[in-house]
């Protein structure tokens, strides 16, 4: 009978140092995919209804969710009036949100309710977000939010495979009633 010391390499053993081998490969790809997945893009689910019907088109139908892909490198730097962003929500930072960014630092803001202003003047370092679907909790609930709360950018639809592509945010008509920094000069 062979025993653990006597040399002889019994099933077990083997499968243990086959685990071992793999659990070691395993751990050595785990922390570089973890840092790319929390700095550099990951892929997400959007729940909820908040953008439709430009991301979740069949919420009210269906299960169904928007799997995209969320590029998060540098994310807060470059924006413009127009882009899918995730955000950490200002109610709760352990919330990340999606939302459109409407303006941008210097732009004047037509708000709607329950904002308690009609306009708004978006102050350095910030932008303006709203959802494209009529039940959203934006910045016409909580003001216009610190560009460095941005953690992510959609760039792209992976799923459904029908609607999977490219976000083409620049082809977002602008929403009526922001007067851009340019303009009220």
């Amino acid at each position: 009978m062979a025993r653990w010391g006597s040399g002889a390499a019994g099933p077990q053993a083997r499968f243990f140092r086959q685990f071992s081998h793999h659990l070691i490969g395993f751990a050595t790809w785990l922390p570089p995919l973890i840092w790319f997945n929390t700095f550099v893009a990951e892929a997400t689910f959007i729940h909820g209804p908040s953008m439709y019907p430009f991301l979740n088109p069949h919420y009210n139908e269906s299960l169904r969710q928007d799997l995209c892909l969320v590029y998060k490198l540098y994310a807060h730097e470059n924006l413009q009036r127009g882009m899918v962003v995730t955000f950490r929500s200002p109610e709760d930072p352990n919330q990340i949100t999606v939302k459109r960014v409407v303006g941008l630092e210097g732009d004047t803001v037509r708000t709607r309710a329950p904002y308690p202003f009609e306009y708004v003047h978006v102050p350095s370092g910030h932008v303006w977000v709203e959802g494209d679907g009529d039940k959203t909790k934006d910045s016409n609930t909580y003001g216009p939010i610190s560009a460095r709360l941005i953690t992510g950018r959609i760039t792209h639809i992976l799923s459904p495979w029908n609607r999977a592509g490219r976000v083409k945010w620049w082809e977002h008509r602008e929403r009526d009633g922001v007067r851009r920094e340019a303009e009220s000069l």
